[in-house]
């Protein structure tokens, strides 16, 4: 919960908002892993792959909505591994650059660094992509690197593309080894 939005778990009647909204969109689709939906039954599909994947723990989508109409904006995905969560988002064009997705991430990446087995919360954006860049600027992710023919955006060319990678570190003690690379 934050001051302008509700994160909850998705459920089958987002399906027509999701496929409407974005999922259906070539735009909004430019640098995400998947190709734009070609009708309901996808986003329908989706949406229970995403409670499969919840209620197995490799993947964690929460819808976003606005607490003024209760209007779906866009979702965010958290995928944990081994010591970190590395984050996937989106938000329908009708949101663009209204700080939603900043909003958002707030309290998702507070949560997660207080785990105490999580060190790190990460994501990666397409080199192109200087909005997704900027969202996570703003959120307080640093910029690590560039990972080289790192992820497939089948709609942005072919092959795998560079991304940008960010992440925020929860820092615990430090060792002699890690001491001087902070």
């Amino acid at each position: 919960m934050t001051a302008q939005l509700r994160l909850r778990r998705p459920n089958p009647e987002d399906a027509e908002a999701v496929f409407g909204r974005w999922a259906s969109d070539p735009a909004t689709c430019r640098y995400l892993t998947w190709s734009p939906h070609t009708d309901v039954g996808e986003s329908r599909a989706h949406l229970a792959g995403c409670e499969a994947r919840w209620r197995d723990g490799t993947e964690f989508v929460w819808m976003i909505e606005k607490h003024e109409g209760a209007e779906l904006v866009g979702s965010l995905a958290a995928r944990p591994g081994v010591h970190g969560v590395n984050l996937g988002y989106l938000i329908a064009p009708a949101y663009w650059g209204e700080g939603f997705m900043v909003e958002a991430l707030g309290p998702v990446v507070r949560w997660w660094l207080e785990q105490p087995d999580i060190y790190r919360v990460w994501a990666t954006c397409d080199l192109e992509n200087q909005a997704s860049a900027r969202v996570l600027e703003k959120a307080g992710f640093e910029f690590e690197g560039v990972l080289r023919r790192w992820e497939h955006h089948p709609n942005a060319g072919a092959g795998p593309r560079d991304a940008r990678c960010y992440s925020r570190v929860r820092y615990g003690v430090l060792t002699t080894a890690t001491k001087g690379l902070r």
